[in-house]
């Protein structure tokens, strides 16, 4: 991809639903909501404080995040259906921490 947020702006891709209901019921497309789970595609370089200086963002490209239903702005970039959106619209990082298996 060829596109740069400026400031504190992020590009996500958002991760697909699941198709499937717990119980096994397939969810046709109609039915099914937009994700607000995503990828974090790129980054822009900061915020400038109110002295001036650079304050960076406190997510990485390859982040995946939660955001709220109606955040961002819906673009295509080559071909693909992305969102912008500022960091402030993240809800929190997804981290991949497996549980630790209890004792029998």
């Amino acid at each position: 991809m060829h596109f740069r947020p400026l400031h504190d702006r992020v590009v996500v891709r958002r991760v697909e639903a699941e198709e499937k209901t717990s119980g096994g019921i397939i969810i046709p497309d109609t039915a099914r909501e937009k994700p607000q789970e995503g990828e974090i595609v790129a980054v822009g370089p900061g915020a400038r404080d109110d002295s001036g200086a650079l304050v960076e963002l406190s997510v990485n490209a390859g982040d995946r995040i939660l955001f709220g239903k109606w955040s961002g702005t819906e673009v295509r970039i080559d071909g693909e259906d992305l969102l912008i959106m500022k960091e402030s619209d993240i809800l929190g990082v997804i981290d991949n921490i497996v549980p630790l298996k209890q004792a029998a």
